[in-house]
């Protein structure tokens, strides 16, 4: 199979297999799956080779180039993405299947290779409606994921509905006035006939609100908190790490394609950093009120995000832009990992100990000390402490930052960082045992093997990528952002 042909396996593979899970039993289904994120990971890994030897692997579907025909392309944004979505999907199906109370249902199986599937082709799409078919292809399985919580979780999963369709609304008015305006929805070819700054503005406007409100940016962030808590561990896991990643990239390539076009860029990107300095404080200050696991990592999550859109106001002052998109791709992937990390340790805490409140999580730490520890490492990631690849993203921020004169964005990193060292040190703070018990003698009901080990082999990873950062920096040079693919 040629390299080309390998950026369709990502996206059909995935697909197929959610058909196929949704006849087949159970432990057929999550075997499936898991064969399918191993081959989708290893797909990553000769795409990145591809990568490295000869730039961006470019595939027109059926042979017919735009903008009769669609273009897939894999640069080292959609490489490391993809590899980030096979871990993710990886992990969540590996604890599902070990135990179903992180599932929710046999409609998990179907609904993830769905989502795979969606997410992994807005990675590599290059034309805007191709991505906002994708798109909505990802909302409609990530909404009824949410619902997989039962009954309590139909409000959460209806309200994350309506924010996504508005989100929605927004983004396919870009299409359309991309289309309107250039003739082509091709994102190379409209860049290279859009001619009108307003209008150029004006798709750039559109596309940041409806992403923000997919992403959860502040202030369009209200559905995250309340989502995340009502779906199983498993679907909270992939919501964190996968989801909201696909309406960040393609927030990414319209700055990419369109951001040189515009002097209304500059500004733009202004507000989102703004916007993006906003949810790193609210979101960290919330998270360190909330008493419940799933809670804290959620508004974790709306800081997280904040972080990931910092990058936007920094590619335009920056002198080397590349070290702004670099580390911000870099703090995106770190912050997938230690999700993934984050919720399904906090899912087997709350199963063993029949709560996720944290008073009542006293004790948990002498049963289940591997657990416990992996929420503390990828705490440390998030809050980008070395040696995990968290550091490494947010210290090439800092770079940038300093570079472009703006200290305040280098206070908010630090700022940020405190926070986040602090929301997760209470998480761990409550469970340890009681004043004056040292037996640790609390009965819990001990999650299988499986559930305890996955957490933290992921928590281990942002360590170990932390320690070897250039292998990510390196395919991400080869095929950068900015240059188009």
């Amino acid at each position: 199979m040629s390299a080309a042909a390998l950026v369709l396996v990502p996206v059909f593979l995935p697909l197929a297999v959610g058909a196929l899970s949704a006849v087949l039993p159970r432990r057929a289904a999550a075997t499936l799956t898991v064969i399918a994120a191993v081959a989708t990971l290893m797909v990553a890994v000769l795409l990145g080779i591809a990568v490295l030897d000869a730039g961006p692997v470019r595939l027109e579907v059926a042979g017919w180039a735009p903008p009769v025909g669609i273009l897939l392309a894999a640069d080292g944004l959609s490489v490391v993405m993809i590899g980030l979505s096979a871990i993710a999907v990886l992990a969540a199906t590996l604890v599902a299947a070990a135990d179903d109370h992180f599932a929710g249902g046999h409609a998990f199986w179907p609904l993830v290779g769905a989502a795979a599937a969606a997410v992994n082709g807005v990675f590599v799409a290059r034309d805007v409606f191709t991505a906002f078919v994708l798109l909505e292809l990802l909302t409609i399985a990530s909404v009824a994921l949410v619902a997989l919580g039962g009954t309590r979780s139909a409000a959460a999963a209806l309200r994350y509905l309506f924010v996504a369709v508005t989100g929605s609304l927004f983004f396919l008015l870009a299409v359309a006035l991309t289309y309107g305006h250039t003739g082509t929805v091709d994102l190379a070819r409209a860049a290279e006939r859009a001619d009108d700054t307003v209008i150029v503005g004006a798709i750039i406007a559109l596309t940041v609100v409806g992403m923000a409100a997919k992403t959860a940016l502040f202030p369009l962030h209200s559905w995250l908190p309340v989502a995340h808590p009502a779906a199983p561990a498993a679907v909270s896991a992939l919501l964190s790490a996968l989801v909201i990643k696909a309406s960040i990239v393609i927030l990414w390539r319209i700055v990419e394609y369109f951001g040189p076009l515009t002097d209304l860029a500059a500004p733009l990107a202004t507000a989102v950093g703004v916007a993006g300095a906003a949810a790193v404080l609210w979101g960290g200050v919330l998270a360190l009120r909330r008493d419940r696991l799933k809670s804290i990592i959620a508004y974790s999550t709306v800081a997280q995000v904040g972080y990931m859109v910092l990058l936007v106001p920094l590619v335009f002052t920056a002198s080397d832009p590349q070290v702004a998109w670099i580390g911000g791709i870099l703090i995106t992937l770190a912050h997938g990992v230690a999700k993934v990390a984050m919720f399904l340790a906090a899912g087997a805490l709350a199963t063993a100990a029949g709560t996720s409140r944290l008073d009542g999580l006293e004790g948990t730490i002498s049963r289940m000390p591997w657990t416990v520890a992996a929420i503390g490492l990828a705490g440390v990631s998030l809050a980008g402490l070395p040696p995990t690849l968290g550091f490494v993203g947010k210290w090439m921020l800092v770079q940038a930052s300093l570079d472009a004169g703006a200290w305040w964005w280098l206070a908010l990193l630090l700022g940020g960082g405190l926070l986040t060292f602090a929301y997760t040190a209470r998480m761990l703070r409550a469970t340890f045992n009681p004043p004056g018990d040292f037996s640790g003698a609390r009965e819990l009901t001990r999650p299988a093997r499986t559930v305890a080990i996955v957490p933290l082999a992921l928590a281990a990873l942002s360590v170990v990528l932390g320690l070897i950062p250039w292998l990510l920096i390196e395919v991400l040079s080869a095929a950068p952002m900015g240059g188009g693919a």
